[in-house]
């Protein structure tokens, strides 16, 4: 059970009060600071939306991820680690023993955050008890999306091991166009198939979310994501990597995507495509991705069914 007092201060404020925890405010405070002083870039996007097989998909063209990409030294760089140590204008601080929050500085939303691991572990490796206690003290506390990109293939930039989150909010990822075709009275780890996605997945019923135990929560999650391994005959290599796949969770459920190739037309896809926004450099990006379907693309970066 994690006891630290960053996690007291992530939790204090109650179920359904996220905006209002200690943690929160730190976080924007920071935000506000790091802007200030240029180390965060503002969320500035124009947005689209896109219909494929009745499912509603948002183009976002978000000005950060144009910048990121022409930063030398950036971070395809595999000499780079921004996380070792991480950037103090925008270290938020520990979650739990084995991780620290800090803001993403290539936001695609407000309060976009990494949660990294405090010592170097490859990313491409399974997540683990400690990455899903971190990702739960966020959302039971304030809700929202975790994720993770397992490797180059499933959109990670950084070799270092981290998850990521982002708040609820009418613009930002979440699974709640998938919930028509879900059981919302699943036993928890039913492993569930949306016969509108074309490629291979797992959906997986788990116990998190807003108001849920923290520590309850990471078990389960664990479990589902195990679960959701074996449902997709997904198996580590000699050097401990897992094949390249996404992984959100949000609200009582988990979607695994294998990943097949990280680009369409240029495009980097990450897990937050699954989660019905895809987020481009251009303009002409979201052109190309009207002309083919947000599901056809989304399948062409997938493991074929």
């Amino acid at each position: 059970m994690t006891t630290d007092r960053s996690a007291d201060l992530i939790r204090q404020g109650g179920a359904g009060q996220g905006n209002a925890t200690p943690f929160m405010q730190s976080v924007d405070a920071l935000s506000a600071e790091a802007i200030s002083a240029g180390a965060l870039l503002p969320v500035e996007a124009r947005e689209v939306t896109l219909e494929s097989d009745g499912l509603a998909f948002m183009v976002r063209h978000v000005q950060a991820l144009q910048k990121k990409q022409a930063l030398p030294g950036g971070p395809r760089d595999p000499d780079f680690n921004p996380f070792l140590p991480p950037e103090p204008a925008l270290t938020v601080g520990p979650v739990g023993a084995h991780h620290v929050a800090i803001l993403n500085k290539y936001p695609v939303s407000h309060r976009h955050l990494v949660l990294a691991r405090t010592e170097f572990i490859e990313q491409a490796t399974a997540l683990e008890l400690h990455d899903f206690q971190a990702l739960a003290q966020l959302l039971s506390a304030s809700g929202g999306l975790g994720f993770h990109n397992g490797g180059t293939p499933a959109g990670a930039s950084q070799r270092h091991k981290h998850v990521q989150w982002v708040p609820a909010g009418r613009n930002n990822p979440s699974l709640r166009m998938f919930r028509p075709a879900l059981d919302p009275d699943a036993r928890e780890l039913t492993a569930f198939i949306h016969l509108q996605l074309p490629m291979r997945h797992c959906f997986v019923r788990v116990r998190a979310g807003e108001g849920v135990d923290p520590d309850i929560s990471a078990r389960s999650m664990l479990q589902g994501y195990e679960r959701s391994l074996d449902t997709l005959q997904m198996k580590a290599d000699a050097s401990g990597h897992l094949p390249p796949a996404n992984m959100l969770v949000e609200d009582g459920w988990m979607l695994i995507v294998p990943r097949s190739k990280e680009h369409f037309a240029e495009i980097s896809l990450n897990a937050l495509s699954f989660g019905g926004v895809l987020y481009v450099r251009d303009e002409g990006q979201i052109d190309a991705i009207r002309e083919a379907g947000p599901l056809a693309v989304l399948a062409s970066v997938s493991c074929p069914i």
